[in-house]
């Protein structure tokens, strides 16, 4: 079982950044995906940006460019480092995980992030 808690979500302004964190109970060295998901109001979750593997990344066109995903396999954590947002980045964006690719097993809570002037 893996327990993920994310962090750092907020109220930003047009064209700001932001850097979501995602620290995991255990070990995240051996989990095949690692991702961030949104869900804005009356949508559907979305994919935001994953590893696919321990190294290769895909992003939505919508981020791409803006968005960055990383992680710190010493620390148990993963990060979405957010540039440049837009207010149709607003969601609630939560971290997954899983033991196969793009498949999550474990979720997060959920972090708001609100991009308004």
């Amino acid at each position: 079982q893996v327990r993920l808690v994310e962090s750092g979500g907020g109220l930003v302004q047009p064209g700001g950044s932001l850097k979501l964190s995602c620290a995991a109970s255990g070990s995240i060295l051996s989990l095949i995906h690692m991702g961030w998901y949104r869900q804005a109001p009356g949508k559907q979750r979305e994919l935001v940006a994953a590893f696919i593997n321990s190294g290769t990344t895909n992003y939505a066109d919508s981020v791409a460019g803006r968005f960055t995903i990383s992680r710190d396999n010493a620390k148990n954590t993963l990060y979405l480092q957010m540039s440049r947002l837009k207010p149709e980045d607003t969601a609630v964006y939560y971290c997954s995980a899983g033991w196969r690719v793009a498949v999550p097993d474990y979720w997060g809570q959920g972090t708001q992030v609100t991009v308004s002037s």
